[in-house]
C-alpha cells in the first residue's frame, strides 16, 4: 500500500495557502509542468512570502544586521528561506545579495568568513552554496568554497563543522546535510568544476547518514539526539530525519530499508485529517511567522513529497 494520501481536503488546505506553497503543491505533488506555473510562482512575490521578505530588504540588498548576524534574519537566512520558497531563480534581488556574500565576506579557506578570524563553518558553507547555485552565482566565485568542501571529508563520508577549528574524528549529521544539499543544489544547476568529484562526495555523505539509519549511532543502536525527530520547518541548519528524507526524496535517490524507521516514525506524525503538524520552531528573530495554527502547509507538502517517492514501502 502505497502511503501517499492526499484527499481533496488536504490538497484545498495547500492550495489555500502561500502562492509558493500552492505551486510546490502543483509542481511536485499533482507533477505539473514548471513552465506552466511560472505565474503562480512570481505571485508570492506580488502578494505573499516573497514580497514580506523583500519588504524587509536594505537598500545595500543586505538583510538583518549583516550577512550572518541576527538569527534568523540575516542575509543568509532570509536567503536560505527565499530559496525553500523557490521563488523566481532570475529574481534579482536575491541574485545580488547572495553574489556580494562570498564577494564581500570571504574566508581565508575559500569558504565564507562568518567571524573576525575570516575562517569559514562548513554548515554555512553548504547552506550558501545550495541558496548561491539556486540564484546563479557564477561557476568562478563558487570553486575557492567547492573545493574547501570536497577538502573537509572525512574518513567516514560525512562532514564537520568543527573540521578547520580542532581535530575531528567523526562526521556529524547537521553539518553533513547541510553540505549534501548544497552539492545536490550545484550538481543540477548545470555547474561542472570538480563535478564527479562531488558526485561522489555526495554518495559517501548519504551513505553516512544511512549508515546511522538517520538518527540512531552506529556503535550503540540508540538514538543520537531526540531532537533529530521533531518535524521543524524551517529546518535552519539544524538535522532532523524529516529534513534528511526530504532531501532523498528530493534528490530522486531509491528506497533504502535504513530509511524504514524513519519513514514509519514520520508517518506516525500524520493527523487524522491527512495533513502534518506546524511543527517545532527554533528560537531567535523572524521576519514574521511563516505558519501560525497547528496544521503546518509546508511540513504537509514536504512530508507528503515523502511519501510520495517512498509511500509505497511502509
Amino acid at each position: 500500500m502505497n502511503e501517499f494520501q492526499m484527499n481533496e481536503h488536504v490538497l484545498d488546505f495547500l492550495l489555500s495557502g502561500d502562492p509558493s506553497i500552492a505551486y510546490q503543491t502543483r509542481k511536485y505533488l499533482l507533477e505539473e509542468k514548471a513552465e506552466d506555473l511560472r505565474h503562480l510562482q512570481k505571485e508570492t512575490l506580488l502578494t505573499g512570502f516573497g514580497k514580506r521578505f523583500f519588504e524587509a530588504q536594505h537598500e545595500d540588498g543586505s538583510f538583518g544586521q549583516s550577512h550572518y548576524s541576527g538569527k534568523w534574519t540575516s542575509t543568509h537566512y532570509t536567503l536560505l528561506d527565499l530559496r525553500y520558497l523557490e521563488i523566481p531563480e532570475e529574481t534579482e534581488k536575491a541574485q545580488i545579495p547572495s553574489r556580494n556574500v562570498i564577494l564581500q565576506h570571504p574566508a581565508l579557506d575559500g569558504g565564507i568568513a562568518i567571524s573576525s578570524d575570516k575562517r569559514s563553518d562548513l554548515c554555512v558553507n553548504g547552506m550558501y552554496l545550495n541558496y548561491a547555485c539556486y540564484f546563479g552565482v557564477e561557476e568562478r566565485l563558487l570553486i575557492p568554497l567547492v573545493d574547501q568542501l570536497l577538502l573537509s571529508i572525512l574518513p567516514d563520508g560525512g562532514f564537520n563543522c568543527r573540521y578547520n577549528r580542532k581535530k575531528v574524528q567523526h562526521s556529524s549529521m547537521h553539518t553533513t546535510l547541510c553540505v549534501l544539499e548544497g552539492f545536490l543544489e550545484y550538481s543540477r544547476r548545470g555547474y561542472t568544476h570538480r563535478l564527479k568529484e562531488v558526485e561522489t562526495a555526495m554518495e559517501k555523505a548519504s551513505e553516512f547518514l544511512l549508515m546511522h539509519h538517520l538518527f540512531r549511532s552506529d556503535r550503540t543502536g540508540e538514538i543520537i539526539d531526540p531532537k533529530f525527530l521533531l518535524l521543524a520547518f524551517p529546518t535552519r541548519w539544524k538535522y532532523d530525519i524529516h529534513r534528511a528524507l526530504y532531501y532523498f526524496a528530493d534528490a530522486a535517490l531509491p528506497y533504502d530499508e535504513r530509511m524504514q524507521e524513519a519513514l514509519l516514525l514520520l508517518k506516525e506524525k500524520r493527523r487524522k485529517d491527512g495533513t502534518f503538524p506546524r511543527g517545532s520552531s527554533y528560537s531567535g528573530n523572524v521576519h514574521f511567522p511563516l505558519e501560525e495554527g497547528r496544521r503546518g502547509r509546508f511540513n504537509t507538502l514536504r512530508c507528503l513529497r515523502i511519501l510520495k517517492a517512498y509511500g509505497d514501502k511502509l
